[in-house]
C-alpha cells in the first residue's frame, strides 16, 4: 500500500484531504506554495497507547523527505472535510512547525492523533457530524518569513465582496491564526487602493498589501469562490501557504451590468475646480438641466422629445470624490437629439468641448443611423427650420435681453432684507430666483450660442479673405473692447492703485490689507466701496456658492490694488479701428460685409461677458439667501453654523423649510458630508476621465501613472495679448494660498475673475485652458501684459522658478536656461 502521495498527484480529496488537494491545485495553476508531500490517513492505526505507523511508512517517509531537501518542515493536517465549502475545521487539528527530518514521523503521529481529540469531536457534533478519524498529513518545507498572515478575498464580517481583508504579523502566522496575537489589519478596495490601513504600518508596505490582495483575488478566480488564504513573505518573496473557501455567509454576487457611464471634467473644471459643496453641486445640477432643455428646444428639438428624455437632462453632471464631472454619455445623448446630427455628427461632437473624444464604439452605439434618401432631405429641412428660428431669435435678441434684465432687476432690486427675513421668506425668495431667472435663462443662452456661431464664422471669413492678417485683426477687435465688463475691474484697480501710490500708502496696504487702512483717505475709500458695490459678488471660484465673495473678504482686492500701486501695469492694448478701404481696396461688398459681421460679433462678445457678470450677481444673491437660511437653521439648533448649509443639497434645504425632507437630522447629514469632503480633499484629484460599468454611485479608478518629464523646449498655445517677456515662472494652483512675486510669469491650469490680485503682479500669463474669449485674455489686454491660453499641460511641463520666454502674439512659450 502507498502511504506517500507526491505534491503533483495530491488531487483526490478522499485520499489526501481538502487542504492538500487545494495546495496541489494551486501548484498546478502557477501558484508557488512551499514544496510538500502527503502522508495518507491510512499510514497510521490506533494502538492502545496511541498511533502506530504502518509497515513501510518509515522508509517511504525517508525517501519522500529527500525530495523536499534538507531543512526544517511544517507538519499539518489535511482532513477529508477540512477546508471545505461548508466547514473549514479551522484550528481543530494540530499543526507542528519547525520540525527536523528525524522528528517528522513523531510530529505526523501527533497531527493524526488530533483527529480523535475532544475538540474535533465537539466540532463534528455541532457542525459536520460523522465519526472521528485521523486526517491525512501534509509535510511541507518551512520558510523563514519576515511577515505572515491571513487574507480574505471578501469581508467575512460584513459580507462585502470586492474588498480584500488582510491581517499581518511579524514572523510566523501561527499565533495570529490561533488568536493569541492581534495582527496589523488592512482593507484593500476594488481599485487596489487601501480603504483602511494602519497609521504607522509595522509589518507591511502598501505594495505588500496590494500584492497579497492580488494573490487572494487570483485564488478566488481559480477556485470560483471567495477564499481565505494564509500567506508569508520571506527573502524570496510572497508565498501562499493554503487556500480554503470562506464559509461565512456573504452578500450575493452582483449580476453582470455592462451599462457604461463616462465622467469627464476636462472642460467643467474651469468653472468648478477642486472640492465642490453638495449645495453648489445640486444647484448646478438643476441649472444645467433647465438651461440645456432650453438649449435643445432653441435648436429645434420638440418639447415632446425633451419631455421623453428626462434622465438625459437631469443627469448631465456627476460628483466624483467631491469633484464635479460631466456625464458624457448623457451629453452625447442630448446632442444626438439635435436636428441634423446625423448629417454633421463629427462637428457636433466637438460641441462637448472635452479634451479627449468619446470612444468610437460608444458613439456608434448611441448615435442615430446616418440619414439616407428622403430622410436626408427631411434632416436638411429641419436644419433650415432651425436656421430660420435662429435668425428670428437674433432679430428678437434686443427684446429678449431687455426682458431678461427686467426680470433680473426685479429680483435683485426687490428690496428683500436677507438679514431680516425668516426661513420661509428666504425659501420663497429662492423659489422666485429659480422660476424667474434660472428656469428662464433665455437671453444668456441665445446670445452665447449666437456668439459662438458669429465668432467662429467671422474669424474663418477674415482668415479666408485676409490670411494671417485677418486673424490678427479679429483678435484685436474681439478682445480689445474697453466697454466690456470683464475689463472694468482691471481698469478700476489700476486707477485705485494710482491713487494709493500718490497717497504714499502702498507699503502700508501691502502689510495690512484691510479697509481700515483707507479710512484716512476718503477718495480711495469711496473708490473701493464703489468697486465692492458693483463687483462684491466676484471671488475666486465664484460659481461655487461656498466661495467667500469680495464683499465679505476684500483682502484679495486690496492686495491687487497694492500690487498695481507698486508695479503699475503696462499700457492697455487698445483695439484699433482698421482702415477698411485699405484692407478691401477692390471689393466694397466684402468691406461692408466684414465691417457688419465684425461689429455684430463684437456686440455678441460684449453681451456674453456682461451677461456672465449678471450670472455672478445672481449666484451671489442665491449665496446670500442660502446663508440666510443657514442662519435661521443655526438659530433653531438644526445646524452648528450658518455655513454648514453648504453641506446640504438644495432639495434638503428647501425640504426642511417646506416640509418634504426625509430626515430632521441635518447636523448628522452635515457631519457625515464634512468628513467625506475632508477625506476627499486629502486625496489627489481623480483623473480627467473615468469609465464605469454598472451603477455609477461609487466610481473607482487607478492611480494615474506619473508622466515622464517633458524635455520639449518650445510649445505653442493661443496668443491673445501681444508682447514679449522673459522672466521666471510661478505655477499657481490656488490663488487664495499661493502668491506670485512681482514680475513673474503666472502659469495656471485655469483662471477666473477672482484671480485679479495674482494678475496684477504678473509680467505675463500662461494658462492651460481657455480661448480668445476667456477671462485671462480679456484682462491681460487691459493690463497690457502678454498672454497665452490653451497651452495644454503647462502646469506639468513648466517648473516653478525656471525662466520662460512668452510671446503673447504668436502663442510661443519657450523654456530658457537662464
Amino acid at each position: 500500500m502507498t502511504f506517500i502521495v507526491a505534491q503533483s498527484d495530491a488531487n483526490d480529496v478522499s485520499v489526501v484531504g481538502g487542504k492538500a488537494a487545494a495546495l496541489s491545485h494551486l501548484t498546478q495553476h502557477g501558484f508557488a506554495p512551499p514544496a510538500f508531500f502527503v502522508i495518507t490517513s491510512d499510514a497510521f492505526r490506533m494502538g492502545k497507547s496511541g498511533p502506530i505507523a504502518q509497515n513501510g511508512l518509515k522508509s517511504a517517509l525517508t525517501a519522500a523527505l529527500k525530495t523536499l531537501g534538507t531543512g526544517l518542515y511544517a507538519v499539518r493536517s489535511s482532513g477529508k472535510a477540512e477546508d471545505g465549502v461548508e466547514h473549514s475545521h479551522a484550528g481543530q487539528y494540530e499543526t507542528v512547525l519547525n520540525v527536523s527530518g528525524s522528528s517528522v514521523l513523531k510530529a505526523a503521529k501527533k497531527v493524526w492523533h488530533s483527529g480523535f481529540s475532544e475538540t474535533v469531536e465537539t466540532y463534528r457534533a455541532v457542525k459536520s457530524g460523522g465519526e472521528a478519524e485521523g486526517p491525512a498529513i501534509i509535510v511541507q518545507r518551512m520558510i523563514n518569513p519576515k511577515s505572515a498572515g491571513v487574507a480574505f478575498s471578501a469581508d467575512p464580517v460584513s459580507g462585502r465582496r470586492g474588498v480584500v481583508v488582510i491581517s499581518a504579523i511579524d514572523g510566523l502566522a501561527e499565533q495570529l491564526v490561533s488568536g493569541e496575537t492581534d495582527g496589523e489589519d488592512w482593507i484593500i478596495g476594488a481599485d487596489d487602493a487601501p480603504e483602511s490601513a494602519p497609521d504607522k504600518p509595522e509589518y507591511l508596505m502598501v505594495s505588500d498589501a496590494q500584492s497579497i490582495a492580488a494573490l487572494a483575488r487570483k485564488a478566488e478566480e481559480l477556485f470560483g469562490s471567495p477564499q481565505d488564504i494564509e500567506w508569508a513573505i520571506d527573502a524570496q518573496g510572497l508565498h501562499i501557504l493554503q487556500a480554503r473557501p470562506i464559509t461565512t455567509p456573504l452578500r450575493p454576487a452582483a449580476l453582470a451590468d455592462t451599462t457604461l457611464t463616462i465622467f469627464d471634467n476636462s472642460n467643467i473644471v474651469e468653472s468648478y475646480p477642486g472640492i465642490v459643496s453638495p449645495l453648489t453641486y445640486s444647484f448646478a445640477l438643476h441649472v444645467y438641466a433647465q438651461v440645456y432643455r432650453a438649449f435643445v428646444r432653441l435648436l429645434g428639438v420638440s418639447k415632446r422629445t425633451v419631455d421623453q428624455n428626462p434622465t438625459v437632462f437631469d443627469n448631465l453632471l456627476g460628483r466624483v470624490d467631491g469633484r464635479v464631472y460631466y456625464n458624457l454619455i448623457n451629453w452625447y445623448r442630448a446632442l444626438a437629439l439635435l436636428p441634423g446630427f446625423s448629417l454633421n455628427r463629427d462637428y457636433m461632437e466637438t460641441m462637448m468641448g472635452v479634451s479627449e473624444p468619446m470612444p468610437r464604439e460608444v458613439t456608434d452605439a448611441l448615435a442615430p443611423p446616418p440619414s439616407v434618401g428622403w430622410r436626408r432631405i427631411v434632416e436638411y429641412a429641419k436644419l433650415g427650420k432651425v436656421a430660420a428660428g435662429l435668425i428670428w431669435q437674433a432679430i428678437c435678441l434686443p427684446r429678449t435681453r431687455r426682458s431678461f434684465y427686467d426680470r433680473l432687476n426685479g429680483v435683485l432690486q426687490a428690496g428683500l432684507d436677507v438679514d431680516a427675513s425668516n426661513a420661509t421668506q428666504l425659501a420663497a425668495e429662492y423659489r422666485r430666483i429659480e422660476s424667474t431667472l434660472l428656469d428662464r435663462w433665455d437671453a444668456p443662452l441665445i446670445n452665447d450660442f449666437l456668439c459662438m456661431i458669429a465668432f467662429g464664422g467671422s474669424r474663418n471669413l477674415l482668415q479666408r479673405w485676409l490670411g494671417e492678417d485677418g486673424l490678427t485683426l479679429h483678435n484685436d477687435l474681439m478682445i480689445g473692447q474697453g466697454d466690456i465688463v470683464s475689463a472694468e475691474p482691471a481698469q478700476r484697480i489700476a486707477r485705485i492703485g494710482h491713487l494709493v501710490r500718490t497717497a504714499g500708502i502702498t507699503e502700508q496696504l501691502k502689510a495690512d490689507a484691510r479697509l481700515s487702512v483707507l479710512s484716512a483717505h476718503p477718495q480711495i475709500e469711496a473708490e473701493v466701496e464703489s468697486y465692492l458695490e458693483k463687483f462684491g459678488d466676484r471671488c475666486t471660484e465664484e460659481l461655487k456658492l461656498e466661495s467667500i465673495p469680495l464683499q465679505d473678504d476684500p483682502t484679495s482686492l486690496l492686495l491687487a490694488i497694492a500690487a498695481c500701486a507698486d508695479h503699475p501695469p503696462g499700457g492697455r492694448q487698445e483695439g484699433r479701428e482698421p482702415d477698411w478701404k485699405a484692407l478691401f481696396p477692390a471689393s466694397p461688398i466684402k468691406r461692408h460685409v466684414a465691417k457688419w459681421i465684425l461689429g455684430w460679433t463684437k456686440a455678441r462678445v460684449r453681451d456674453r461677458e456682461n451677461l456672465r457678470f449678471e450670472r455672478t450677481r445672481i449666484f451671489g444673491y442665491a449665496r446670500r439667501v442660502f446663508l440666510g437660511i443657514g442662519r435661521e437653521f443655526t438659530a433653531r439648533d438644526l445646524l452648528e453654523t450658518p455655513r454648514d448649509v453648504f453641506f446640504l443639497t438644495t432639495h434638503e434645504v428647501l425640504g426642511a423649510v417646506e416640509g418634504f425632507n426625509l430626515s430632521p437630522d441635518l447636523k448628522g447629514i452635515v457631519a457625515r458630508r464634512k468628513a467625506e469632503d475632508a477625506a476627499s480633499s486629502q486625496r489627489p484629484d481623480p483623473p480627467e476621465r473615468i469609465e464605469i460599468q454598472g451603477p455609477a454611485i461609487a466610481p473607482v479608478w487607478s492611480d494615474s501613472i506619473e508622466a515622464e518629464a517633458d524635455a520639449t523646449r518650445t510649445k505653442y498655445g493661443t496668443g491673445c495679448s501681444a508682447g514679449q517677456v522673459k522672466a521666471r515662472a510661478r505655477v499657481i494652483r490656488d490663488p487664495r494660498t499661493e502668491a506670485l512675486n512681482p514680475g513673474e510669469v503666472l502659469v495656471a491650469r485655469h483662471t477666473d475673475p477672482g484671480w485679479i490680485a495674482v494678475f496684477s503682479n504678473a509680467s505675463a500669463i500662461v494658462v492651460e485652458r481657455g480661448s480668445l474669449l476667456s477671462h485671462s485674455a480679456i484682462v491681460a489686454r487691459e493690463l497690457g501684459i502678454p498672454c497665452v491660453v490653451g497651452l495644454k499641460g503647462a502646469t506639468q511641463w513648466i517648473k516653478d522658478g525656471e525662466v520662460l520666454s512668452v510671446d503673447g502674439a504668436s502663442g510661443a512659450v519657450e523654456r530658457c536656461d537662464a
